[in-house]
């Protein structure tokens, strides 16, 4: 795997969305925070455009993507939020034009589908980062996010370093074992979107990390189930959890008609005897990790060690 060149103080980044329309008033502060790091900013067309719940038709959608990886200008590119509709132009990027251009490429949550066709298809490392128009511009943004997303992208070096939580903060094993493989994964909704598509995730040998929002306890339990009965979790090489948030009961003034996510892990991921650590603070919380997917990593769950080492 191809890591990008770290981004540098004067280079330039392309601001675009591959899902959900950004709110008007959400677009300039997000322009100032990405100035703030001392890169210059090209706003895509898709930053300004709607069409229904998408920023723009999958065509345009489609190009901003493509023109911005094919524009020797373009140092990298962030996507501005997540939402829904990467998936959709999957068809209709470059993946040529992609592969001959490798570029630090970011962001979460939606992204997590081009995240997954990217790495496999054009060979080069993606960033699982906070985003300019969600978690940049809130207040709360703390330090230890800022650090962990500039480590990713505007890092000097690219490999020996620890994942680590922050302070006060710890990791859980799940499971026992120790365990060496390429990183992937991202959001479980997307991951499991995934299946049965030209674009479905390789987890052979490989540390799948999943996170999620907004998933009622039985459907992050179906979507699991349904990654075990497709063979994924059964393949992948070691397992890491990240946040569940807003992941709870469907009625929760009665969580005794659930299961607990502990307990659907229990259930789902342990019998699988692979070595799994949970409660990364990654995903749909701040703060929150930033993670290379793609690159290849060891994880040690006696003394939860998770250490970047290409």
């Amino acid at each position: 795997m191809i890591f990008p060149k770290a981004l540098k103080i004067g280079d330039t980044v392309g601001l675009i969305s591959a899902s959900g329309a950004t709110p008007p008033d959400k677009l300039k502060p997000a322009i100032e925070c990405v100035e703030k790091l001392g890169l210059k900013v090209v706003v895509g067309e898709t930053c300004q455009a709607r069409h229904g719940y998408l920023a723009g038709t999958d065509q345009l959608r489609a190009s901003d993507v493509n023109q911005m990886f094919n524009d020797s200008r373009i140092d990298g590119i962030f996507c501005i939020r997540g939402g829904y509709g990467a998936t959709k132009i999957l068809p209709l990027l470059d993946f040529d034009v992609i592969r001959a251009n490798p570029k630090v490429f970011a962001g979460y949550s939606d992204v997590t589908a081009l995240h997954i066709a990217i790495n496999q298809k054009c060979g080069f490392v993606t960033y699982h980062t906070p985003m300019p128009s969600t978690e940049f511009i809130q207040q709360d943004m703390d330090e230890y996010s800022w650090d962990s997303f500039k480590q990713m992208v505007m890092a000097t070096t690219c490999h020996d370093y620890l994942l680590k939580n922050p302070l006060g903060r710890s990791m859980t094993t799940l499971a026992a074992g120790q365990a060496t493989g390429q990183l992937i994964g991202g959001n479980l909704t997307l991951v499991t979107a995934s299946l049965g598509t030209p674009y479905e995730i390789d987890t052979k040998n490989k540390i799948l990390f999943l996170e999620d929002i907004d998933e009622t306890e039985h459907r992050v339990d179906r979507m699991l189930t349904q990654l075990k009965l497709a063979g994924k979790l059964d393949e992948a090489a070691g397992i890491l959890l990240g946040a569940w948030t807003n992941c709870g009961p469907d009625n929760p003034k009665h969580p005794e008609y659930s299961l607990s996510l502990q307990t659907i892990f229990q259930e789902i991921l342990v019998p699988l005897k692979k070595p799994i650590i949970m409660d990364l603070t990654c995903g749909h919380c701040l703060p929150t990790m930033s993670l290379p997917l793609g690159s290849t990593i060891s994880l040690n769950t006696e003394n939860q060690q998770i250490r970047v080492i290409e």
